[in-house]
Parts: C-alpha cells; structure tokens; sequence
C-alpha cells in the first residue's frame, strides 16, 4: 500500500517504514505528525484518486530528525566593477518516518 501526499509545497511518494526529508514542520523529535492532504491512495490493485484530495485519508508520521541540509553558496559578481558577494544558505528540514496510511 502506498499513497502520494502533499506538504510543503511538493510530492511525495509514501509508504508505511519509509523514511523522507519533507520541509521544516514544527514539532520536536518522537512527535507524531498526520498529514490530511492524501493525493492518492492505491492498496493493491484498488487505487483512489483524489479530487483533489482523498476524504477520510490521512497518513501518520513519526518526527525522526530535526536538522539542516548541506550549504549552498550563492555567489554574485559584476565584472570591472569590483563588486562581489558570497553567501551560504542552509534549508532546514524535518525527517519523517511513516508509520502508518489510512484510507
């Protein structure tokens, strides 16, 4: 069984023991967490098609990790003009664990 979910502004594909960096959710680690927005939920051969979510469908989280990802630098720079800037920017993010979908 797996379900397509919502959060933070994307997809993603679930299924129950996976384990996903979505965007920083608030919550501390050990927090469950119930994500309603369900796109699809398919068991088997029955699959459900949300319009655009599935009623009644909900997909329980564990919070596992609370953290940042790597540095991106972001470097800008004008040529002749002795202008530069150097910058470093990390997303946080939050790391899921499924635990369980329902439908």
């Amino acid at each position: 069984m797996y379900a397509i979910v919502r959060t933070g502004g994307k997809q993603y594909q679930v299924e129950a023991g996976d384990t996903l960096r979505v965007e920083k959710l608030e919550g501390e680690i050990g927090d469950t967490v119930e994500i309603a927005d369900v796109l699809l939920v398919a068991d088997g051969e029955a699959v459900t098609v949300g319009q655009p979510v599935v009623d009644g469908a909900k997909v329980v989280a564990k919070i596992a990790e609370q953290g940042r990802h790597k540095k991106v630098i972001v470097f800008k720079k004008k040529r002749r003009k002795g202008y530069s800037v150097k910058k470093g920017f990390r997303q946080p993010f939050t790391a899921l664990t499924i635990e369980e979908i329902s439908a």
